[in-house]
């Protein structure tokens, strides 16, 4: 019996004593866990209620240093932009900035320019830096990259300088031979030489305000609230009808693979090719037709005498949809690499003495730039110096008005007949390929 009983209060004395042990280890880890870490120090505990949420959604870069100059909170961009690096403030002048606020509690901004991150050169980033005291020890840091809002005024800073020297030279002009008209008052020949020139001049200055009207106009506007399907051989023949003049004067041919409208050379023997009647893109017709205007008015402008300009369309396969390929070829002085790379900016011109004489405003590529952009497409240059240039301007295509090609897909031609002279190095279909006449 007595050993029972040694043996039950032994047995009783260790479930009491493991009782208390799980107690203390349970009131243990309670403790712990109600410790604060390091990162709720810095943030829960720190930062006044709601502080948090706010700098989560703020657009700028968003940085809250402590009295020790530490880095509490920073948001993201502020990683991105470079402004905090090994858990501080990485740019001098926003830290004494922060330091004078938290002296003093006075707001304060600054612009300021940083270099790249990563690079010693190239543009730097234009940001505004602004510091306010957020409660009695933290300091709130918000940055704006200003660097895309800056080029923006530059350009358009650059624009009003560039709209106000086109003005004034034909305005020049003008009142210098309005004052030769009234010198030679007694000369009929002068007075009708010099009207012809004022024709001229007003005429320059009539059609750079239209462009710039244009300009705006694509710009602003949106092309796809008047969208509409447009064929594409009828924006070719509008094309072409506004160029006859011109071309013309300098017996200039203009050939074609989507149809012959009257005064239009027509490839093929006589057949649309490719199907090139069924092909459409939807779009603005007006600014459709203005930006192809311009590539033919262009191509007949630059070329020399007696020489074709070729207006060729076809349809490009995509994975994202079809498109329609409209591209002008000319045989003019061509392009060098060092211009392909501005001719769609705004008054560049290859060679200004020959814009001149052509009565060129340096607008027309850039307004094609932008219609063919706000459609959805682009506008692509290929030129070699001495031999001409190709400019294709890529749109989507409309509808659905390839079902009969789908259907059978080996006869693409319009009388259903296979292709039989189109090579796989004439993309367009049959196209004479522009040569000096003789």
């Amino acid at each position: 019996m007595d050993v029972n009983a040694a043996v039950a209060a032994a047995a009783a004395i260790a479930g009491v004593l493991t009782g208390v042990i799980a107690m203390l280890a349970f009131r243990f880890s309670e403790r712990e866990q109600k410790r604060p870490t390091r990162t709720s120090l810095h943030t829960d505990l720190v930062l006044p209620p709601g502080v948090d949420t706010v700098l989560s959604v703020l657009r700028s870069s968003a940085v809250v240093l402590d009295e020790s100059d530490a880095v509490v909170k920073a948001s993201s961009a502020a990683y991105a932009l470079g402004l905090v690096r090994g858990g501080k403030l990485s740019i001098e002048p926003m830290l004494k900035m922060a330091r004078d606020t938290r002296r003093d509690g006075e707001i304060r901004q600054v612009e300021l320019d940083l270099p790249r991150r990563g690079t010693g050169r190239g543009e730097a980033l234009a940001v505004s830096a602004r510091v306010a005291p957020l409660g009695s020890r933290l300091v709130l840091l918000l940055v704006e990259d200003l660097t895309e809002a800056r080029r923006i005024e530059a350009v358009r800073r650059d624009f009003v300088a560039n709209v106000s020297h086109e003005l004034k030279t034909p305005v020049g002009a003008l009142s210098l031979l309005s004052e030769a008209v009234m010198g030679a008052s007694d000369d009929p020949e002068a007075v009708e030489r010099f009207a012809g020139r004022m024709q001229i001049e007003a005429t320059r200055l009539t059609n750079l305000v239209q462009e710039l009207i244009d300009l705006s106009r694509v710009q602003n506007d949106d092309p796809l609230e008047d969208a509409e399907p447009v064929r594409v051989d009828e924006l070719v023949a509008e094309a072409v009808d506004r160029c006859r003049h011109q071309a013309g004067t300098k017996q200039i041919t203009m050939a074609s693979n989507t149809g012959a409208p009257e005064g239009l050379e027509q490839g093929g023997g006589g057949r649309r090719a490719g199907g090139t009647a069924e092909l459409r893109v939807w779009g603005n017709r007006g600014q459709l037709a203005a930006a192809l205007g311009n590539l033919v008015e262009n191509a007949v402008n630059y070329s020399p005498a007696r020489t074709r300009v070729g207006i060729a369309a076809r349809r490009v396969t995509a994975p994202g949809g079809d498109h329609i390929e409209i591209a002008v070829t000319d045989q003019g002085i061509g392009i060098s690499d060092k211009d392909k790379e501005r001719i769609f900016e705004r008054f560049y011109r290859v060679d200004p003495a020959r814009s001149r004489q052509t009565g060129g405003t340096g607008l027309g590529l850039a307004i094609v730039k932008h219609v063919a952009a706000s459609h959805g497409g682009e506008v692509t240059v290929w030129s070699s110096e001495g031999q001409g240039s190709t400019f294709t301007l890529r749109l989507p295509e409309a509808g659905k008005s390839r079902d009969r090609a789908a259907q059978y897909p080996d006869l693409d031609d319009e009388d259903g007949q296979p292709h039989t002279d189109r090579s796989p190095y004439e993309p367009y279909g049959p196209l004479p390929a522009p040569e000096v006449l003789p």
